[in-house]
């Protein structure tokens, strides 16, 4: 069973900076695409970040790009979220996720996923 822990969340000013880590337990295949997905009170959840275990292409939400980076260390069974350039509108609930799509899916940001974090909170000020 694969259990994912987030931490890093927190409250920052527009501008500034965060550092999301998922701290993953148990046997994650390589096949797997890892993600990070955000849900802000009333709105849907969103995909932000995928990137494929086995390394290579990343996809990112347009809402993000140049502003997150997305990173894993499959030695330490981690995935990143760096988080540049925040803004207001980022403010959510911010989850890490795995699941069994293929690289075509994870590289397209639709990669079904099957184990899902509890969650870590953003607060971003203006």
């Amino acid at each position: 069973q694969v259990q994912l822990v987030e931490s890093g969340g927190g409250s920052v000013q527009a501008g500034g900076s965060l550092r999301l880590s998922c701290a993953a337990s148990g046997d994650i295949p390589s096949y797997y695409c890892m993600g990070w997905f955000r849900q802000a009170p009333g709105k849907e959840r969103e995909v932000v970040a995928h990137i494929h275990r086995s390394g290579g292409d990343r996809y990112y939400a347009d809402s993000v790009k140049g502003r997150f980076t997305i990173s894993q260390d499959n030695a330490k069974n981690t995935l990143a979220l760096d988080m540049n350039s925040l803004q207001p509108e980022d403010t959510a609930m911010y989850y890490c996720a795995a699941g069994w799509g293929g690289r075509a899916a994870c590289s397209r940001g639709d990669s079904p996923m099957d184990y899902w974090g509890q969650g870590t909170q953003v607060i971003v000020s203006s």
